[in-house]
């Protein structure tokens, strides 16, 4: 049996570097992605274009990504657009595109599965490849992988290759961009063990304050800590999953096939908008919410069982309400009153600042029994408490 290779391909600033390519301009500057409709770049009477500043920007939006000059002034993803703002005033503006982000995508992963068809994917911009059974040279075939997809694309993007996939995903961000990094478990030590502890992908914001509280702050501390000291903290799976990652121990295999676990769609308001005054804006947004997740189903072939909602207030709280159908469903009307229920459920006393509805325990429709759409009638406003 052929020891196991497994790739991460990750692709570099990929909304931000698709963006470069239609505004070459731009190149070199600081770009950062998470602009409305409105932030379109202005075409003028000579020919060049009038972009929109970062500084310019009003609202309560969230950067999507930046590029690596943004990021150098302290942009990243999911930074509050008025926040990145202060940091970086002079910043390009741009609004998002996803319908070009997904036409890359495509066009990326399509390049990779003529060299190395054995994929799995993991989003829009990142796969797992398993390169086990080729029988090239691991170096060369990683950088024929990249020059295919810089040849198909137009784009850069980074490879990790390992003997796992949580060694690879670390590896795949320790070049980047255009990096590519070969590592073994005998290089685990000088490599990977200096790293913070959030490298590893699993370990989140509060598991990385909980081992920080413990003193844990490197990959090599979390692989010296006592698996007892980690089991008191963290429970005893999770703690064996710690003590595994720190020392590059994953089995998982590359699943070329996967379902998705729910299918959601949320927004988050301009302004904050209160359940009683704003109620007839607040009904139309969940209405739109519920109809779109219900599209989302029905385009993806799939019913759902369970139906939940998700609120964060002004205070940034953010509560989660679920219900289990006794039928699947991906009628539009049944999940508008399965997230009404929920509604009901939780504290409306509050300003809201975001809203989500999500659909999930999915089962495609030829395995789902046959449910028939119910009437959409009228539905009802966004529910009132006293």
């Amino acid at each position: 049996m052929n020891p196991r290779r497994i790739a991460h391909l990750d692709m570099d600033a990929f909304y931000a570097s698709v963006e470069l390519l239609r505004y070459p301009e731009l190149r070199g500057q600081p770009v950062v992605i998470g602009g409305r409709r409105d932030h379109q770049p202005e075409l003028l009477a000579n020919g060049t274009r009038r972009f929109a500043r970062l500084r310019d920007y009003v609202g309560r939006g969230v950067t999507t990504t930046s590029t690596y000059e943004a990021r150098a002034l302290g942009v990243f993803s999911g930074m509050g657009v008025m926040k990145a703002a202060k940091l970086a005033p002079d910043a390009f503006l741009l609004p998002v595109d996803f319908e070009a982000y997904r036409h890359y995508s495509r066009l990326f992963k399509a390049a990779v599965a003529t060299i190395a068809p054995h994929i799995e994917n993991r989003g829009i911009d990142e796969i797992y490849i398993d390169l086990s059974d080729l029988p090239d040279e691991t170096l060369a075939l990683a950088r024929r992988i990249k020059q295919a997809v810089k040849d198909a694309t137009g784009l850069s993007c980074s490879i990790g290759v390992s003997p796992n996939k949580l060694l690879s995903k670390i590896c795949s961000d320790l070049e980047k961009p255009d990096g590519l990094t070969l590592l073994d478990f005998a290089d685990v030590p000088k490599r990977i063990w200096p790293l913070p502890v959030r490298k590893i992908n699993g370990i989140g914001p509060k598991a990385g304050e909980k081992l920080a509280a413990l003193g844990i702050t490197t990959i090599a501390e979390l692989a010296q800590a006592e698996p007892a000291l980690l089991q008191a903290h963290f429970g005893r799976s999770y703690a064996e999953w710690l003590h595994a990652a720190a020392h590059g121990i994953d089995e998982r295999p590359v699943e070329t096939s996967s379902e998705p676990k729910s299918i959601s769609r949320e927004t988050t308001f301009e302004r904050d908008l209160h359940p009683r005054h704003d109620r007839a804006v607040l009904s139309e947004v969940f209405t739109s919410l519920c109809t779109r997740v219900a599209g989302d189903l029905q385009r993806k072939g799939y019913l759902a069982r369970t139906i939940g909602i998700k609120l964060r207030y002004d205070d940034f709280r953010t509560v989660t309400r679920d219900l289990t159908l006794p039928e699947p469903t991906a009628d539009p009307a049944a999940i508008r009153r399965a997230a009404g229920e929920c509604l009901r459920r939780v504290p409306l006393d509050r300003k809201l600042r975001l809203l989500g509805v999500r659909a999930s325990t999915l089962s495609s429709k030829i395995d789902a029994p046959t449910v028939a759409a119910s009437p959409q009638g009228e539905l009802p406003l966004f529910p009132l408490q006293d």
